[in-house]
């Protein structure tokens, strides 16, 4: 078993020792099942975004040369007024 120190606000504190001797535990007990329910309530996400990766898609490369794409994106830009 490990030991280990928390910090707790007073108040938290407070409480988590009433109701331990309430119920006749020591607020290391306590603490203990609560992080077991805890736990069990939000098990561990599976760890499968580890091991993505992007997406490859094969879209067969490009069929026009760069500088037939140039000229028509300049046009484009003519057209729609987004060159002076």
């Amino acid at each position: 078993m490990t030991r280990t120190q928390i910090q707790l606000p007073d108040e938290l504190y407070q409480r988590a020792k009433r109701v331990a001797a309430e119920r006749e535990l020591s607020l290391a007990e306590m603490t203990r099942r609560g992080l077991e329910l805890f736990l069990a309530r939000f098990p561990e996400a599976p760890a499968a975004h580890a091991n993505w990766s992007l997406p490859v898609v094969n879209c067969g490369g490009i069929k026009a040369p760069l500088a037939k794409l140039r000229s028509i994106a300049a046009e484009d830009e003519a057209t729609r007024g987004l060159r002076s």
